[in-house]
């Protein structure tokens, strides 16, 4: 590479290639991690970029002495477009049978205006909602647009994950046409959200799109139809629709952007995220790491009362799923977390909702219901709560009208780690109710996304008891006892005491027509 590109330092969507320290950087200043020949090809992108580079080019120019397979090539492509957050290919894009283009519009270090023009991003996920345009030709519509953009800034403003930016001035962009990232470097945020609004004598069509600002990548985008009966019943569905969208999809953004850092550059935000992916992965090793992900959060960040939330849950899954820790003791230290949390915020939903949780560990009771009621009052789309009150409901003897809550719950956060217990809650709910084949295929979709969840792997073995279809109930029993010998013990040994002695006797039965010895 030429000795004055060496020192350059170059600026294309969120991002800074300096090449004289050899390092690709975010926005925040975070080194994102990049194998040396994915970093090299890199340097060539941008330093090519708009012109199209064919494999013959790129093969001459980061493997001068050998030729390399196109799978080489496409590995290091694969690598850049992760770590740039380019899975759609808006950034880095393949031409069939040609080569690779960058489409980005760089800036030379020389070019960069001065960063104090721009405002810092939080150390939050941070997003403004423009005013919503009004595609009905009335001027007189203005107020039915600007009010779905008013209500969903109200609506996210309640969510204590996201810094929200106030509509005095995010509006100030109001009819005129934007770059959203100019936007977004001016207001200070990392997500954009903007829409339209129709409306005709009898229906409203409302679209919505938000957009990862660093990137300019599309994350999520719906649209909207509905009957208009009623102004202000249509748009307050909408806004429940949008927010109900928006969270889960910032949260998967989050999770994917701090997976590109490396460990030690996290900070409180991204390495909480780290610890939820682990959490995600529904299985001991994983918990054990997600742990000292919510460790290092806290280390950075003594007050931030995500970790300790997270840690709750952390522990609790030790207990009360994997039994890697001792029951009682795990529900100790569930509890201690999540009341550190709440010591911390009141007014956390999630905070409150994981307390309930907790409590439930112990037995379904009126504590239990008081701490759901309170994260409701807070905040009516805690996916948490509904899930606490779902498992309460299922196993307090009216299980069709739990399964009701937990789909609830899916559905406002489907991208929520422990979305494991959830689904496993529902195939139980279905073996209360003695519908032995919805139990089953329940459970098997739990296994098939989480095959380390001993839970599923009984309720299977215990469904096909029931059935009478014993050899595959001792098959099933045997998994169930291998994925986690520790597991099994817990819930066979002692009834758990969110269990009915009656709900706990008959899960015992079927997995005795398993094959199980008391």
């Amino acid at each position: 590479m030429e000795t004055a590109a060496s020192e350059a330092v170059y600026r294309f969507e969120g991002f800074v290639l300096d090449l004289a320290r050899g390092a690709l950087l975010d926005v925040q200043g975070g080194e994102v991690p990049l194998r040396a020949k994915s970093f090299e090809l890199l340097c060539l992108f941008v330093t090519n970029a708009g012109r199209l580079l064919d494999r013959d080019a790129i093969n001459k120019a980061i493997w001068a002495d050998v030729v390399v397979s196109d799978d080489s090539i496409a590995q290091c492509v694969r690598d850049i477009r992760r770590a740039l957050g380019d899975e759609q290919q808006q950034i880095l894009k393949t031409v069939p049978r040609r080569g690779y283009i960058l489409t980005a519009t760089i800036t030379s270090g020389n070019e960069q205006q001065p960063t104090s023009e721009y405002l810092p991003l939080p150390d939050k996920p941070s997003i403004a909602v423009l005013a919503f345009t009004n595609m009905s030709g009335d001027p007189e519509q203005e107020y039915f647009s600007d009010g779905i953009a008013d209500d969903i800034i109200t609506e996210l403003s309640r969510s204590r994950s996201l810094f929200v930016i106030a509509r005095n001035s995010s509006f100030t962009y109001k009819g005129r046409a934007v770059d959203v990232r100019q936007v977004a470097r001016e207001l200070g945020v990392r997500y954009v959200l903007e829409g339209s609004v129709r409306r005709s004598d009898s229906r409203a069509r409302a679209t919505a799109q938000l957009i990862d600002a660093e990137t300019g990548n599309h994350i999520w985008a719906e649209r909207y139809d509905l009957a208009l009966e009623d102004v202000f019943a249509v748009q307050d569905e909408i806004t429940k629709a949008v927010v109900t969208a928006i969270l889960p999809a910032v949260a998967d953004a989050e999770l994917r952007r701090a997976l590109r850092k490396p460990p030690e550059s996290l900070g409180a935000w991204e390495a909480y995220q780290r610890g939820l992916w682990h959490l995600g992965k529904a299985s001991a090793e994983d918990i054990k790491r997600a742990k000292q992900f919510f460790e290092r959060a806290m280390t950075v960040d003594k007050e931030f009362v995500p970790a300790y939330t997270a840690m709750a849950v952390a522990c609790n899954q030790e207990a009360g799923t994997f039994g890697t820790s001792p029951f009682h003791e795990g529900v100790r230290l569930s509890k201690d977390w999540v009341r550190r949390a709440v010591e911390m915020d009141e007014n956390d939903a999630e905070a409150q909702a994981v307390l309930a949780w907790a409590t439930f560990m112990e037995g379904i009771s009126d504590e239990v219901w008081d701490s759901v009621s309170l994260a409701l009052e807070i905040s009516p789309n805690s996916a948490r709560a509904y899930h606490v009150m779902g498992s309460a409901l299922v196993f307090g003897g009216q299980p069709s009208l739990g399964r009701d809550k937990l789909l609830t719950a899916l559905r406002l956060n489907p991208r929520d780690p422990v979305n494991a217990v959830v689904l496993n809650t529902i195939a139980w709910s279905y073996y209360c109710e003695r519908d032995y084949m919805r139990a089953l295929d329940a459970a098997r979709r739990v296994v098939s996304r989480f095959p380390k969840r001993p839970s599923a792997y009984r309720c299977i073995a215990a469904s096909l008891g029931q059935l009478g279809r014993l050899d595959e109930a001792h098959e099933a029993l045997q998994k169930a006892i291998g994925v986690s010998p520790q597991a099994f013990d817990l819930y066979i040994q002692n009834r758990p005491p969110w269990y009915s002695p009656e709900d706990y006797e008959y899960m015992l039965e079927g997995l005795r027509k398993a094959g199980w010895k008391s």
